[in-house]
Parts: structure tokens; C-alpha cells; sequence
């Protein structure tokens, strides 16, 4: 970008903030890019910290008493004469409002804002490598108990207590503390909760039935995300089950052999979607719901969980260095559903596999 640019957001919720200056807060702060420097503008309460954490050229001291964002931005732009800023298309409209009648020409900008982010360097693979190792043991966690359960009925019981969703969630969120990521929704989804692929899932577990575990954490130290689906079922999966699985497992390692630098996420996705159609899995409506293959494949993970590039309908091309999920699933209630989710690395000749999770049905 050769404008200005202004961003204005808490470090802690906004990923592309935190991407330019590396500075964590709960509260907003004024971020300024303009005649080739990058500025920050802060209170007295994170000056000091500003100033040895940020990466920036500048963190300017606005005192005790701060004034309003649009009068430091707009002060900020006066001294470097830019009188046109480009702003994230999150930008408080409020604040776009003001700085537009100090003068200022405030363009928002829609898609991606921050290009580079879509390719990571080797310090943020490693980053998301770190959260992953995490992800895979407390699965491992989850799936141990599963191991350890006894089949009462319907039900499965482990140490005295009744399986559950909430209690397998439990288990792998408590292991993700452990070890220094923090949960965001992990889904323990089983028979037909799992056939709404965001469900977080609730109730006992059934043996037999399938299992969509779904674990994507933020590391608290670095900020990066991981990301892991696995289904499994606890004792003997049906025939049908199987075969489920099966096509999911060939599509997802179809997905995989597409992936490669430059190659188009749309495309990508739509070749998982006629694989598993002419394998005749049928994907559409039934009683007012959706079953089949009726998601993107896959998204871009880093300082958010969801990010670019897309292996979606709406995907573009992928940038070597990018790091995508390939996450086809099947659901069909009464059947139940499977999704399996790896992690890649975009290479010029392929990928790599940042999992190292093995696939696995019966446990």
C-alpha cells in the first residue's frame, strides 16, 4: 500500500493491529502508517511497554489524558501531509465520520488488508507448528478416554461418569490450557450434532456412532492458531460408517495432491465437490436440511483462525507459503457425519503436511 494508512482497534481483538505492531491490549489505539514510517499513538498507561514491545519506528506519548482518535490521527496525518487515509474495512464508522470533517479522505478497504500476512515466514510456521503439537495431544487426550470407556447401553461411562460432549470438551480444553493455547469453540459433535458441521455438540456419547472432533486454539504466547478435525467411533463402526469415512478420507487426500502454489482455491474446491459427487455421495436439501458436501474445503490459519487465502467458492489463487486447511466432510442424518481436517503448508511442488496426527475410525 502507497497510502497512508490508520487503523484504530484493541491489539488483543484485532489481528490485522496486532500484525503491524505486535503490541497486545484489551483497549483501542491509534495506529498510523504515513511517509514510510509506521507510528503508534499511546497514553501514559501503555507507554512504557509500547516503547520496548512494539515493532514500530515510533510510539508517540499522547499523556494522561488522551485525546480523541480522530484529533491524534488526524494530527498524526497533518505532520506527514497525507490528507488520504486507507482504513480496514472494520473501521468505526463513527470515527471515519469525524476524521471526514477534519479534511481527511478516508477510504475503507475491503478483502484482505494486510497482503503479506497470507504468507508466512518460517518463525510463524513454526508458531502454528507449536499450536498444533498442542492440538494433536489433547485430542490424544480425548481419544484416550474414549479408549478407557466402558459401553453401558446406549451410553458410554469412564471412571464413574457418564461420557459426554460437554466432558470430552472438557478434557481437550484443559489439556489445551496445559499447555499454553487457549479453546475457541472446540466441537465434540456425535451422530447426527455432528451433521451440523458448527455445533459445538452436548450430550452423551454413543458408542457406534461417529464422533466429529473439531479442536482450533490460539497459542497464548505468539497468537497463532491451529486446526484439527478428526471423527472417530468408539467400538465397531458400522458398514455404512466405513464407507463414509472411506470417501471422505479419499477426498480429503485428493484435496491434498491439488494443493500447490498458484493453484486456484475455487478450483480446488470444486474438484473435491464433483470427486465426491461422482463417487456418488449426493450433497443438497432433505427435510428442510442440508447434507452432503455443503462447506468450503478449506482457509487460511494464522493470527486468525479463519483467514486468507480461501479454498472455497469464493477462493483465489494460493501463494506459496500460505497455510491452508484441506477439510472436506459427508453428513447425513440418521448416518451421522465425518470431517477430516489437516493442516498444509503451500510448497511450489505441493505442500507439506503440518499434521502429524494419524487417521483412524474404530478406537
Amino acid at each position: 500500500m502507497g497510502d497512508a494508512i490508520a487503523m484504530y482497534a484493541a491489539g488483543e481483538a484485532d489481528a490485522n493491529l496486532y500484525y503491524a505492531t505486535r503490541f497486545l491490549t484489551p483497549d483501542p489505539y491509534v495506529f498510523v502508517q504515513a511517509g514510510g514510517r509506521r507510528m503508534m499513538a499511546v497514553g501514559d498507561l501503555e507507554l512504557g511497554r509500547a516503547r520496548k514491545q512494539a515493532t514500530v519506528d515510533e510510539v508517540i506519548a499522547l499523556g494522561a489524558r488522551p485525546p480523541a482518535a480522530d484529533e491524534t490521527i488526524a494530527a498524526i496525518l497533518r505532520k506527514r501531509r497525507a490528507r488520504r487515509v486507507v482504513v480496514p474495512s472494520s473501521f468505526p464508522v463513527g470515527l471515519a465520520d469525524a476524521l471526514r470533517k477534519r479534511g481527511v479522505k478516508v477510504e475503507p478497504k475491503a478483502g484482505v488488508f494486510w497482503e503479506a500476512r497470507q504468507v508466512k515466514t518460517p518463525a510463524e510456521v513454526r508458531a502454528i507448528e507449536a499450536a498444533q503439537r498442542a492440538v494433536e495431544e489433547a485430542v490424544e487426550a480425548a481419544i484416550g478416554v474414549l479408549r478407557r470407556a466402558r459401553v453401558r447401553g446406549s451410553r458410554l461411562a469412564h471412571r464413574g461418569a457418564i461420557v459426554t460432549s460437554e466432558s470430552l470438551r472438557r478434557t481437550i480444553d484443559v489439556a489445551l490450557m496445559e499447555r499454553g493455547c487457549v479453546s475457541h469453540g472446540t466441537i465434540v459433535a456425535c451422530g447426527d450434532d455432528g451433521c451440523d458441521p458448527h455445533l459445538k455438540g452436548s450430550g452423551p456419547i454413543a458408542p457406534g456412532r461417529t464422533i466429529i472432533m473439531d479442536v482450533f486454539p490460539q497459542s497464548n504466547e505468539t497468537r497463532y492458531f491451529a486446526d484439527m478435525t478428526r471423527t472417530v467411533v468408539k467400538g465397531k463402526a458400522s458398514p455404512a460408517v466405513r464407507k463414509l469415512y472411506r470417501a471422505v478420507q479419499d477426498a480429503q487426500e485428493f484435496g491434498i495432491s491439488r494443493v500447490r502454489a498458484g493453484a486456484d482455491g475455487a478450483a480446488v474446491h470444486r474438484e473435491i465437490q464433483e470427486f465426491l459427487k461422482t463417487a456418488g455421495w449426493r450433497t443438497g436439501p432433505r427435510r428442510g436440511r442440508m447434507e452432503g458436501f455443503f462447506h468450503g474445503t478449506g482457509h487460511g490459519v494464522g493470527l486468525d483462525i479463519h483467514e486468507a487465502p480461501w479454498v472455497t467458492t469464493r477462493g483465489t489463487a494460493l501463494p506459496e507459503g500460505a497455510v491452508v486447511t484441506v477439510e472436506p466432510g459427508l453428513y447425513y442424518f440418521g448416518l451421522g457425519g465425518v470431517r477430516l481436517e489437516d493442516m498444509v503448508l503451500v510448497t511450489r511442488a505441493g505442500c507439506r503436511n503440518l499434521t502429524r496426527y494419524p487417521k483412524f475410525l474404530e478406537v
